[in-house]
């Protein structure tokens, strides 16, 4: 029972619907970053050299890249609202999940063999039940703002009828 409970918790909080990164992948990671009252998506690029707990709720990709010649990596939580959106940007050819090799090597070494993939196909995320919401949502937008618009119309129209009787009353009285 208690197991049951807890699957159905953390299937409520994964993503509908997300880009399947593998070890190797030359991924675009947009991350939200607080700072303050402001909010900006940040961009990380880099090869992903580790995928832990791929059906989990808890999965994670560690990305490395290179800047300014030091080897920065950071994890990043595939179903956590602030990582807006992962993209994959090329595929390469590996035969481990766990390339901690990579961070010995620098230059021709540290490259990884490419293989040709769809870019549009894997990166192409969609949710139908989402779309489909907000499709009825703008709907809903549309008919309200015609409503609104109608009610409007009708307003200016009695406004227009009072003001041709006030004048009409005005040109009797002159």
């Amino acid at each position: 029972m208690s197991f049951e409970l807890i699957k159905k918790v953390n299937d409520a909080q994964k993503k509908a619907s997300v880009v399947d990164a593998r070890s190797g992948d030359t991924v675009r990671v947009h991350q939200k970053i607080k700072e303050g009252a402001k909010e900006r998506i940040q961009i990380f690029e880099g090869v992903v050299i580790r995928t832990d707990r791929k059906d989990s709720h808890t999965s994670r990709i560690t990305v490395r890249k290179i800047a300014s010649g030091v080897g920065v990596e950071k994890g990043f939580m595939i179903h956590s609202p602030l990582v807006e959106k992962i993209e994959i940007v090329r595929r390469s050819k590996v035969r481990r999940n766990y390339l901690s090799f990579l961070r010995n090597r620098s230059g021709k070494s540290a490259r990884l063999t490419g293989v040709n993939f769809d870019r549009e196909g894997v990166n192409d995320v969609r949710d139908e039940a989402f779309e489909a919401e907000e499709a009825r949502m703008k709907e809903e937008a549309k008919l309200a703002a015609e409503a609104k618009a109608a009610e409007k119309a009708a307003e200016e129209a009695d406004l227009v009828a009072k003001q041709a009787e006030v004048e009409a009353r005005h040109a009797e009285e002159a």
